[in-house]
Formats: structure tokens, sequence, C-alpha cells
């Protein structure tokens, strides 16, 4: 089954279309010249969140002072891993439990304005979606604005330093990937401005949710794991992997299609090739090397292939592992869950022999760190 196709109107659609203005004009001026067959889109992002900014500017007013005063709970669950390996099926589970808070799709989509706006505009513009994208792009999970969302898109919508912003100007995607993503090589300074926003979401995020804890899922931060806990110490980590062949092809299709919706610059399959390539290496690569920093009850590896077999006792093994509390109360609503998605098909890809030679060659570590067979040729 493949996912939904990206219908004609995605020309004037943009993920940060909801977001900040000056974040919008700093990002242009970081990103670089704009390619005039996606000039229509830029000037739509332009209009869009200079038309927005009152909303902005009255949730400001209103909530502000309560956002800064709200304090952010000590030992947040950040769910990481690179992308397309099963972050988004293991968010889904775990917020089943409500004694956790997340990042819902609309605050992700609006977090200036998402507070102010949840009883009028939501509604509203969660049935303009649906209609257009029965499911997400890059998958066939049903789109909805309550749903638990990666916090990077409201990164995106925040600030220019958020690594949503390599899909709109590919030609800067290395850079982009480099200061953004992983964040913990970069200066001290360069982190604490990164941190001083990504605490302004968490203190909306958590005024939203109460005292809950939260769980956030950002593929981004894996590498960003010690700059997450120097701010977050009792921090706990979650890292979700699937095998590495399926990875690639999943994230060469997910670039294409998140290039759809965002570009604004002209990219070639080579290039994505390279970046998935890249991209990958270096995120595991930094992973293996903080991983024996973190103590056995912050930090656990999942295999999706073994929350795919039997969720619950995936489930049980991370709440036992990072102290989570009891799951027993919790036991029914994951039960619920999983028969609603009981009929769920993920995307199918075919494994070539350049695919195989291309992890072999480029990824060869991860099989071995994560323990994945490795394949030598189509049998």
């Amino acid at each position: 089954m493949k996912a939904h196709q990206p219908p004609k109107h995605y020309r004037l659609e943009h993920p940060v279309a909801l977001g900040s203005f000056l974040s919008w004009v700093r990002t242009s001026v970081q990103g670089g010249c704009v390619v005039p067959r996606y000039l229509p889109k830029y000037l739509f992002v332009c209009l869009c969140t200079l038309l927005t900014s009152p909303l902005r500017g009255w949730e400001w007013m209103r909530f502000d002072a309560r956002k800064r005063a709200t304090v952010v709970h000590h030992s947040p669950v950040f769910i990481i891993g690179h992308w397309r390996s099963g972050t988004t099926h293991l968010h889904n589970l775990l917020v089943q439990d409500e004694r956790f808070c997340f990042m819902s799709t609309f605050q992700a989509m609006a977090p200036g304005f998402c507070l102010s706006g949840d009883r009028l505009l939501k509604p509203a513009l969660e049935s303009i979606a649906r209609r257009r994208y029965p499911t997400r792009l890059i998958d066939n999970i049903p789109l909805a604005f309550d749903a638990p969302q990666e916090d990077e898109f409201a990164m995106a919508c925040l600030t220019h330093r958020a690594f949503i912003h390599t899909f709109s100007f590919p030609k800067h995607a290395e850079r982009f990937f480099d200061q953004f993503v992983m964040l913990d090589q970069q200066t001290q300074v360069a982190r604490e401005h990164w941190m001083s926003t990504y605490c302004r979401l968490l203190r909306m995020i958590q005024f939203r949710g109460g005292a809950r804890r939260m769980v956030l899922k950002n593929c981004a931060h894996t590498g960003r794991i010690r700059t997450l806990l120097a701010q977050f110490p009792n921090a706990r980590f979650i890292h979700i992997h699937r095998n590495p062949y399926e990875v690639f092809l999943s994230s060469m299709h997910m670039h294409r299609t998140v290039l759809k919706t965002s570009q604004l610059q002209h990219t070639d399959a080579q290039a994505i090739r390279r970046r998935v390539l890249q991209f990958y290496e270096r995120l595991m690569k930094h992973l293996i090397d903080v991983r024996p920093e973190l103590s056995a009850n912050q930090f656990i590896d999942v295999a999706f292939e073994d929350l795919e077999r039997d969720p619950l006792a995936q489930i049980e093994r991370i709440y036992r592992q990072l102290e989570l509390g009891k799951l027993q109360a919790v036991r029914p609503r994951i039960e619920q869950y999983l028969s609603t998605i009981a009929g769920y098909r993920k995307n199918a890809y075919v494994l070539d022999q350049e695919t195989i030679e291309t992890v072999n060659q480029h990824w060869g570590f991860a099989l071995d760190s994560l323990g994945y067979d490795r394949i030598e040729s189509i049998s």
C-alpha cells in the first residue's frame, strides 16, 4: 500500500506556514535564494506568517506570564532514533498513559497561538487538513490534530535553528544538519541559544499538560543527548531502531515526499541519497559514542521489530528499566489502542541489490552494533 500522495494544492502549502514571521525571515536569509518556480510557495509562507502575527501577539498577552512561571518536569522522556525507525508508533503507545503529557499536532503546527486557537481555529483547520490529507504524507497513519507530534516541527515554526528547514533549503541541508542536529558538537553559546527556544516550547507543553511528565519524540534529539542532559540531568531516553535496509528505503521515500511540500530550491536524487547516507552515519555513530555515558535507568534500546511483534512486552520492559511507574492500570488503554490499528499496513519497499550493497558499505557498523544480520545478495 502506498502512502497518500500530495495533491496539486501542495504547491501553496508548507510545514511552517503558521509559524513566526521573524523566524521565517531569518531562516530565509540563512537558506539563501529561492528558485523562481517556488516563489509562490515562499510568498505564501511570508503572507501566512505575517497575517497570523496578531494571533501570536494576542497569545503572548494572554499566556506569556503564566507560561514563564511554569516549571518543566525535571525528568522528561525523550524518544530518539533515526527517522523512519518506528518513533511515531512508540510515541502513540506511550501517550496512552494519561500520566504523561505530550505535544499535539496542532501545537506543533501553530506553537505561537495554539492555546488561544484551540477551540475555534483547531477544528476548522483539522477539517480542512483531513479532507486534503486522510493520512500523513510519508505513511498511512491517520492525520489527527490531537495526536502526538514530533516537536521539531514546532521548533521550525519558532526559530531558524531547526532541522526541518533542511527540506525548504536543501542546498544547505548539510549545514542545517551540522549546526542544529549535531548540537552536541557545537559551541556552548550555540547550544544555549537553541535550548532557550526549546525550553520556551516545553513550558508551553507543560502549561497545557499540568504537572504531568512529558513524553517527547524528536529524531533530531539523537544528536543532542548531551545538550539535553545538561538541562535535564534526570531525563530518560528511549532509542528505537529498525533494520537499516528498511530505514534506507523508507528515508529515501520520506525525503522525496517532504521535499514536495517544502522545497524552495532544486535538488536531485543523488543529493538526497548522499544526505540520507551521511545523516544516518553521523547520527548513529554519535549515539554509539554517547550511550555509555547514560545509566541503565536513563537509556534503553528498543528494536522496532520487537515492538511490532509484542508491543506490550516491550512497553513493560521500558517502564521497568526506566522506572516510569506501574503499567498495570495502563494496559487496557494500550490494548484498546492496538485494536484500533490492527488493520494498519506499512509502506512496502522492494529491497534490491544496489540497496544491499549501499547499506553494507556505509552502514555496516550499524548492522553490527544494532544486531541485524548482514545480507549479501537477494536470494
